[in-house]
């Protein structure tokens, strides 16, 4: 039986490499679908990886109080407006949140423009200048690579001290240690006393090219109105988390002045529910990406049918020869079948090899983080073998119910 097939094995391998031309096209047909569905699904594990991975280092103990909902947030159609989260909202809830077991960020944005100076260098203006408190790295999973943080006196006195991003050592720090360094923005003067850990970058939103400076310092220097602050809660245990969210509300329900049955006009979002909703999201596009497995299976298949059904044609005469030597029909019907699903392995390998190329290079200039896809190549595999099996059914079996009598007569 081993016999047979390592002969069907040699047979197919002298029939492709007699077909080159032909075999190359069917290889490339069955690797150009196999590579846009491997590229779509690295592509796809790198964004869930990469947002996953932002939000799961703030840890499952946090939440936030913001302006809206996630979901809301960013509808510009949404007919409810909030107010904005002032600093009189922020001040009073952390006087009068009082959680144990529980820890209070509390920061702001000042600019996403800044330039940087320091001595006779400085940046382009894109440093983003966050004004926060002593709790800020701790509640958003930021670690500290060298330095150190903020204390409640470095908050307190409004000292003119900063942490910077990973970045900043590529460009105004590249041959000086940062620490003890004095920096200045708009023209203030601030002592570098921490170094931060790279987080990267999402769409875009570069975060070590961002300088954390003491909240009521950000405050003198950036004075818009309506500035948007934001809350971020941490209880030292998940078990308390529950607790922390509800007293959490009717504290901030109460500095708004809400009455019982009126509607939260504010948004709390824990960091676990965000991941939720992004893989909710995300499987809808790895939905897409098995339509586009099915399309390419559909197409490959009547691709590589139609080539092997030429195939059959043109060896008439030899499956005649062959039967008149005594071959039966699952010979002749193995010999094809396995020509059909060498084409298809090897297209697919190919498109494999292609397809993660091509979703690394786009995850590489996303700044995304990138693993190997083994669900895209496990999925490329059967995609493979599938086009395979459906495209050589019929021709093997057409082969094999050939008249010797009329195959050896057909010229």
């Amino acid at each position: 039986m081993f016999a047979l097939f390592k002969e069907n094995v040699r047979i197919a391998m002298d029939s492709i490499k007699g077909q080159v031309l032909r075999t190359t096209l069917t290889v490339l047909i069955i690797a150009i679908g196999i590579t846009a569905l491997v590229g779509i699904l690295t592509f796809l594990g790198a964004l869930e990886k990469t947002i996953a991975g932002d939000f799961a280092s703030m840890g499952a103990n946090t939440f936030n109080l913001q302006r809206y909902e996630f979901n809301t947030r960013n509808n510009r159609d949404r007919e409810k407006v909030n107010p904005v989260i002032t600093y009189r909202n922020v001040k009073e809830f952390t006087e009068r949140f009082q959680y144990p077991w529980a820890k209070t960020s509390v920061y702001f944005t000042g600019t996403s423009g800044a330039e940087v100076k320091f001595e006779n260098e400085k940046t382009d203006p894109e440093v983003t200048v966050l004004g926060v408190n002593e709790n800020y790295l701790d509640n958003t999973g930021t670690e500290i690579d060298k330095g150190r943080n903020f204390t409640y006196f470095d908050i307190e006195n409004n000292n003119h001290v900063c942490l910077i991003g990973s970045d900043f050592t590529k460009n105004l720090f590249d041959t000086t240690d940062p620490i003890g360094q004095t920096i200045s923005i708009r023209g203030v003067k601030f002592k570098v006393i921490g170094l931060l850990e790279s987080k990267g970058a999402t769409f875009r939103n570069n975060q070590d090219l961002r300088v954390l400076i003491p909240l009521q310092t950000a405050r003198s220097m950036y004075t818009l109105p309506n500035i948007n602050y934001g809350i971020s809660v941490k209880v030292t245990d998940k078990q308390f988390l529950e607790g922390a969210q509800d007293e959490a509300i009717i504290t901030f329900r109460n500095i708004r002045g809400l009455s019982p049955i009126q509607e939260n006009n504010f948004g709390l979002e824990r960091s676990d529910d965000l991941i939720n909703r992004i893989s909710n999201i995300t499987s809808y596009l790895y939905v897409a990406a098995g339509i586009i497995s099915i399309i390419t299976i559909f197409g490959s298949s009547i691709a590589l049918m139609n080539i092997m059904l030429v195939s059959v044609t043109e060896r008439t005469r030899e499956i005649g020869v062959r039967k008149a030597l005594g071959a039966k029909k699952h010979t002749i019907s193995g010999q094809f079948f396995l020509e059909t699903v060498i084409i298809g392995q090897i297209g697919g390998v190919l498109g494999i090899i292609l397809g993660i190329l091509v979703g690394t290079i786009a995850a590489k200039i996303l700044d995304f983080q990138f693993s190997l896809p083994w669900l895209a190549m496990s999925w490329a595999v059967i995609t493979s073998f599938l086009t395979a099996v459906a495209s050589g059914l019929y021709p093997a079996v057409k082969a094999a119910n050939q008249d010797p009598i009329e195959s050896l007569r057909y010229e």
